[in-house]
C-alpha cells in the first residue's frame, strides 16, 4: 500500500482554511456568511495600478528574473524612503507573497532540528513552514490579559538554546494586532547579536498602526544588518492577496546569496502580479491614509460590539486588523465548525478562525477565536449580531 511522508503526516491544517468545506456547505443551503476568518480586505485595490496590468503589452508570458523583475526592484526604494530606510535593489529578493519569503529563509539560514522562538499565538502558517522545513517552532507565551504584549528579554533568554538560531516576530502583530516599539526591536536585536542568531521580522502590516503610533523597522537598526530579514508583502496594504508578490530584504550578502539559489530553483515570481506591485509602489499616501481611517471605524465598533457581549474578553488592538478574543465557550474549533454547520439567524451565519492553530500548545486556544475585521462596519455589525445570538444558543445547549 502506498503511504505518504511522516511530513506530510505532521503538516499542521491550516486553521483560517480548514473549515471552507463547511461555509462552502452553508452558502450551497442559501445562509449568508460573513467571512472574518481570513485577511482579505474588502477594500478596492487601487485602480490605477489594475489598469496598468490590463493595458500590459504583453505577447508572451515568460519567466522572469528569479531575484524579481529589475524595474519593480529598483522602485521598491521609493517605498522603503518614505519609512526612512535606504534599501537597495540589490538588498531585494521578489518572492510569491511573503509566504515563501519566509520558507525559503528557513531553508537558506537553519538546519533540520534548530530551533525558532516565536511569541505566541502566532500566525499559524509560521507551524506549517517550520515543519516543511525540518525546523521546530519554540513557543514564548503571550498573554490577552496585556493585549498580547511581547514577554521581557530576560523571558527571551531563558528560552534560547544551543539550537536556538532566530526569533521570528510580525510586527504589527498577526493574530494579535499588537505593535512592537523601537525601544523593544532593539532589545531584541541586541540579543539576538549576542547570541550570533537571526532576526527574522514579518513587517506586512507595516501601514496598519493605529492610535498615532509610528511603525519602526528593524532595517532602521545599523548595528544588526547581518542578523536581520525582513519579509514584505502587498497583499494587506494595498488589498492585492492574489497578486502573490512579497519580498524578502537583508543586507546579509551570504543570505542573500544562499536565498537566490532557492529562487532560482523555483523559477520566478508572477509576471503580471510584478506588473501590478510596481504600479502599486507609486500609490497616492491618500489611499493609505483613506484605509487606515476606515480600519479604525472598524476596529473600534468591533471592539465596542465584543467588549459589549456578556463574558466576552478582549482588547484594543494597535495595528494590523484583528483581534483574538476569548468567548465563553470550552472549544474554539467545535464552536467556528458548529457556527456553519448548525447555526443561523435570518439565513446568516459568521465564519470565524478557531484559535488552537495559533499556538503550539493547542489548549492555550481552546476558548480564543482570531476576527479579522475585513467587512464594512454594515457587514461588520450584522456578523457581530450573528455571534451575539450564536453565544447564547450555543451556551444553551
Amino acid at each position: 500500500m502506498l503511504s505518504i511522508s511522516q511530513r506530510g503526516k505532521e503538516v499542521s491544517p491550516s486553521p483560517i482554511r480548514k473549515l471552507v468545506r463547511f461555509a462552502d456547505e452553508a452558502k450551497a443551503k442559501g445562509t449568508k456568511v460573513f467571512h472574518l476568518n481570513i485577511g482579505q480586505p474588502d477594500i478596492l485595490t487601487p485602480k490605477a495600478a489594475i489598469e496598468k496590468v490590463q493595458n500590459a503589452d504583453i505577447q508572451i508570458v515568460a519567466y522572469t528574473p528569479s531575484n524579481g523583475v529589475s524595474s519593480y526592484r529598483n522602485a521598491l526604494p521609493r517605498y522603503y524612503k518614505k519609512y526612512n530606510l535606504n534599501v537597495k535593489p540589490d538588498e531585494i529578493i521578489v518572492t510569491s507573497g511573503a509566504s515563501e519569503g519566509i520558507f525559503l529563509t528557513f531553508l537558506a539560514c537553519l538546519n533540520e532540528g534548530d530551533e525558532v522562538i516565536v511569541p505566541e499565538p502566532f500566525y499559524a502558517n509560521y507551524n506549517g513552514f517550520a515543519e516543511m522545513a525540518n525546523v521546530r517552532i519554540k513557543p514564548i507565551e503571550c498573554s490577552i490579559d496585556n493585549g498580547f504584549a511581547l514577554p521581557t528579554i530576560q523571558d527571551f533568554e531563558k528560552v534560547i538554546s544551543p539550537t536556538t538560531k532566530a526569533i521570528l516576530l510580525c510586527n504589527p502583530n498577526n493574530p494579535t494586532g499588537c505593535v512592537y516599539d523601537e525601544k523593544t526591536l532593539r532589545s531584541l536585536a541586541d540579543l539576538v547579536k549576542k547570541n550570533n542568531m537571526y532576526l527574522f521580522v514579518d513587517e506586512v502590516y507595516r501601514e496598519f498602526c493605529y492610535e498615532e503610533i509610528d511603525f519602526f523597522s528593524v532595517l532602521a537598526i545599523a548595528e544588526t544588518q547581518e542578523n536581520v530579514i525582513v519579509f514584505d508583502s502587498i497583499s494587506k496594504r494595498y488589498s492585492s492577496c492574489g497578486a502573490r508578490v512579497g519580498a524578502i530584504v537583508t543586507r546579509n550578502k551570504l543570505v542573500l546569496e544562499t536565498l537566490i539559489k532557492y529562487a532560482e530553483l523555483r523559477l520566478s515570481s508572477p509576471t503580471f502580479g510584478q506588473i501590478l506591485a510596481e504600479a502599486l509602489v507609486d500609490t497616492p499616501d491618500s489611499y493609505m491614509e483613506n484605509v487606515k481611517k476606515e480600519y479604525i471605524g472598524r476596529r473600534n465598533l468591533l471592539y465596542k460590539r465584543l467588549s459589549a457581549m456578556e463574558n466576552v474578553k478582549c482588547y484594543l488592538p494597535q495595528g494590523a486588523f484583528y483581534i483574538l478574543a476569548e468567548l465563553p465557550i470550552k472549544d474554539s474549533d467545535h464552536f467556528c465548525q458548529w457556527l456553519l454547520e448548525s447555526f443561523s439567524t435570518d439565513n446568516q451565519t459568521i465564519m470565524l478562525a478557531p484559535a488552537t492553530g495559533f499556538y503550539s500548545n493547542r489548549a492555550l486556544g481552546k476558548r480564543q477565536v482570531r476576527i479579522a475585521y475585513v467587512l464594512n462596519e454594515t457587514d461588520l455589525n450584522k456578523a457581530m449580531d450573528c455571534l451575539e445570538k450564536a453565544l447564547v444558543i450555543y451556551n444553551e445547549k
